[in-house]
């Protein structure tokens, strides 16, 4: 413990032997959107149509080209705030000094493991705070729950085999800890690896309600939560920028320096 916390005080400044800033690690976080990707319940799936794909007579040129149509909250995406308030942010209108940011993954792949609704309480968030000496504040909150590796398993991912969105189960964020989140600190987004930063078994979106509500957006199906470190990695988001739209397709990259490169087995 006392070593991860003197690593998460230096992390800003290290360099190398040279003088050089520290290699730094890549990470992509996001699910490739395709017909394949994995969608709530109730959502427009996404559909591909090839418009071309070989020469045109005309000129002997070579294109390829295609038209899909999705919702826009399907796969790797962001909540906007207009998506559970109303007159809320929408994706173009979210400053973009958001979209960069340290991220802060709170750990609760332990309970996630014993129940399926478990939830990230304030005593979690408290402890990334107590074990990192860092604050949330400006940070992008990242659930760690272990859900990444059931991607592939719908009925696992989804919590049921059923195409029924009362009958999900996946962890998410508590409710008082997200109200906690709101009059304490100020942070930039919440992520989760799930199809929804609140647990599954919920019909009232408490969660988004308060959060999106207060100008907080939200990343659903974050992609590779397990392959940075719980704290030194700087997040880009980058929505697509479709206006008055609620919700965007996001690709996330992170960074961080190789000498915080997470355990192969940490989970």
């Amino acid at each position: 413990m006392m070593l991860l916390f003197i690593l998460c005080a230096v992390v800003g400044a290290l360099r190398d032997v040279t003088g050089a800033p520290l290699a730094r690690k890549m990470v992509d976080m996001s699910y490739r959107f395709d017909d394949t990707t994995l969608h709530f319940p109730g959502t427009k799936e996404f559909e591909i149509i090839v418009v071309r794909n070989g020469t045109m007579e005309e000129n002997g040129i070579w294109v390829q080209s295609e038209e899909y149509s999705s919702s826009t909250h399907v796969g790797t995406h962001m909540d906007a705030p207009a998506h559970f308030t109303k007159g809320g942010l929408t994706i173009d209108q979210i400053p973009v000094h958001r979209f960069i940011a340290p991220a802060a993954v709170i750990d609760i792949t332990a309970k996630a493991q014993l129940d399926r609704d478990a939830e990230a309480t304030v005593e979690d968030l408290l402890h990334w705070e107590s074990i990192t000496g860092q604050t949330l504040n400006e940070t992008i909150v990242l659930l760690k729950t272990g859900w990444g590796k059931k991607w592939n398993n719908r009925t696992d991912f989804f919590g049921t085999p059923e195409n029924d969105a009362t009958k999900l189960h996946f962890p998410g964020l508590a409710p008082d800890a997200a109200t906690w989140l709101v009059e304490n600190r100020n942070i930039y987004g919440i992520g989760t690896e799930t199809l929804s930063f609140e647990k599954g078994a919920t019909r009232t979106y408490p969660v988004h309600q308060t959060l999106l509500g207060h100008g907080i957006y939200g990343l659903e199906n974050v992609a590779n939560v397990d392959k940075i470190p719980i704290y030194g990695a700087k997040l880009y988001v980058l929505p697509m920028k479709v206006g008055r739209a609620s919700g965007a397709p996001t690709r996330i990259i992170a960074t961080y320096p190789i000498i915080l490169d997470p355990p192969s087995s940490s989970n």
